[in-house]
């Protein structure tokens, strides 16, 4: 993500240098045009002193007229050029801090997901202890009376032994087979 955010971030900065260049080479201009008004403003003073000699010529005159008129061209552009670039400055500062939003939004999400995923096996374990605990007791609750019928059974058969000493194959009583305990 630092890679968009600079991505982002390295336009405007060569915008920035070509604006600054821009800028010195207006800086050059403007002072070329405070010289000629500066000139100008002395013919103008020397006209209004009735001082004729200096009057400037009309050719020079129009040269630093139209010279006034594209410098002023250019600053206009130029002016035009840095409220562009401002306003895309300023767009792309938004969307990056919109991108750095979003990205921690993201990590508090993903942090908040390895948390639960970590958390995951306690909460299945815990679960499982809690719906085993009613089978155990099922189980050993059987067990027991599964002991009980076996001991009762030993005693019933250990009392028909006494009283008949022969059993025929029809009188054999068959002993069920115990389960195991589960452990």
């Amino acid at each position: 993500m630092n890679a968009t955010v600079n991505a982002i971030a390295n336009p405007s900065e060569n915008m920035t240098a070509n604006l600054q260049k821009e800028i010195n080479l207006l800086k050059v201009d403007l002072e070329q045009k405070d010289l000629l008004v500066q000139q100008l403003s002395e013919e103008l003073f020397r006209l209004v002193k009735g001082n004729t000699a200096f009057l400037p010529n009309a050719e020079v005159h129009e040269q630093h007229s139209e010279e006034m008129r594209c410098l002023a061209e250019k600053l206009a552009l130029v002016e035009n050029q840095l409220v562009l670039s401002q306003a895309l400055i300023q767009d792309r500062d938004r969307e990056a801090l919109e991108l750095r939003h979003t990205i921690q939004e993201m990590s508090d999400r993903n942090r908040m997901l390895e948390q639960v995923v970590q958390e995951l096996p306690n909460i299945y374990r815990a679960k499982f202890a809690e719906r085993i605990v009613p089978i155990k007791q099922k189980i050993e609750a059987l067990q027991k009376e599964n002991r009980q019928l076996h001991i009762e059974l030993q005693s019933l058969s250990f009392r028909l032994s006494g009283r008949t000493r022969r059993p025929t194959a029809q009188q054999r009583l068959e002993l069920p087979r115990v389960m195991p305990a589960l452990g």
